[in-house]
């Protein structure tokens, strides 16, 4: 089988490897329009849950990022100078670029050999191949060219945000909300690494207008976030890699193949970053897509399989992450509440979290919260 890989993202370098390991006769050329060391972006982040869906199926990728990782076991919310920690809620976190080399490493172990700094503007280009895999991200080539026959939707959040790093270090996965004469602000942190954290700031539309933020030059933005949020990164600059504004995308596809075609990750999906299941849909796409191909002897059967056993999956995390996305859209108007208010509602946002969950895994900071509603 002929194999075309369309991008070279966690989810066409996973998809590249199980399907080559497995199938070693296989024909794979794998097409990233980047070159080999450029990635976007700071550090990616996962659940607890999500290490453990994905070690399930593959084992070897997660202790080989395991090493890598920063963890924790808290959230803290950082409101008007108080701090409110929501324990039993686990995270690990990776830059992107080692992610990236890990799984580099692993297709090239395999003898698949990226083709960096290629880019396809035509599916055209792409005749004779038994099986074209578009992992090519949120703008993909072969989302837009076939969107009638995808259904592809597409839409954006109102809110405005831009992704940074910063030198300081975070003990925890962070939200700090910061209110200023013009708007409100907040910014979601944690560390990648011993001296990197994500620095991801995010604002209404009105504030990001009354700031000016659209004329505003790159270095001039991160200025103004650095001034904005002083306190947290205590002396630290940010970091700008490509870090400008941007609505955050809504992709949606009614039809996940088209003939020999079938869209994976963000060319298929997209999941607000506050629930930081990006990377982790990707992969997983990529291995549920392996194992649908592996079971039924016809492309277009796998395809069709992939779908109908995957889809469900996805839908109910996607919903989450749109409950979750509509809390950011209003995050000044919570920012109202008192503290543990605010930090109930944060938690219980994306609607997957009920009082009775909430005691069992967070029993220090319901004690506090149930404490504090007693009082008033």
């Amino acid at each position: 089988m002929r194999i075309a890989v369309l991008g070279g993202g966690p989810g066409g370098l996973t998809f590249a490897y199980l399907w080559k390991k497995r199938h070693r006769d296989a024909r794979i050329d794998l097409f990233e329009q980047n070159a080999a060391g450029a990635t976007f972006g700071f550090g990616v982040v996962f659940s607890e849950q999500a290490l453990e869906f994905l070690r399930a199926d593959d084992h070897e990728l997660v202790d080989a990022i395991t090493p890598k990782m920063e963890s924790w076991q808290n959230i803290t919310l950082n409101l008007r100078g108080q701090s409110v920690a929501i324990d039993g809620v686990g995270f690990s976190s990776i830059g992107r670029l080692p992610l990236l080399t890990i799984l580099r490493e692993r297709v090239r172990a395999v003898d698949v050999a990226p083709r960096y700094d290629t880019v396809i503007s035509s599916v055209d280009q792409l005749k004779g191949y038994d099986l074209i895999v578009a992992a090519d991200g949120l703008n993909s080539l072969v989302r837009r060219s076939f969107e009638k026959q995808f259904g592809a939707q597409v839409s954006y959040s109102t809110n405005k945000f831009a992704w940074y790093g910063t030198t300081k270090r975070f003990e925890t996965l962070s939200q700090t909300f910061v209110s200023t004469d013009l708007g409100a602000f907040n910014a979601h942190h944690y560390r990648y690494s011993p001296r990197m954290s994500t620095f991801l700031v995010e604002c209404d539309a009105a504030t990001w207008a009354a700031y000016d933020l659209e004329h505003k030059t790159i270095e001039q933005s991160q200025a103004i976030c650095e001034q904005i949020f002083a306190a947290t990164l205590d002396g630290h600059p940010l970091v700008s890699n490509k870090s400008v504004w941007r609505n955050f995308p809504w992709i949606w596809n009614e039809n996940w193949s088209s003939g020999n075609m079938v869209l994976i990750g963000d060319a298929l999906h997209s999941a607000h970053f506050s629930i930081g299941s990006g990377t982790r849909l990707a992969i997983e796409d990529a291995i549920a897509l392996t194992k649908a191909l592996e079971a039924e002897r016809d492309i277009r059967n796998g395809l069709a399989r992939y779908q109908a056993e995957r889809q469900p999956i996805v839908k109910k995390l996607v919903a989450a992450a749109r409950t979750s996305a509509d809390w950011y859209e209003h995050f000044a108007e919570h920012m109202r509440l008192d503290p543990m208010d605010f930090a109930y509602s944060y938690i219980t946002r994306s609607g997957r979290i009920d009082d009775a969950r909430l005691r069992a895994m967070s029993p220090a900071f319901m004690a506090r919260y149930e404490a504090a509603r007693s009082r008033s």
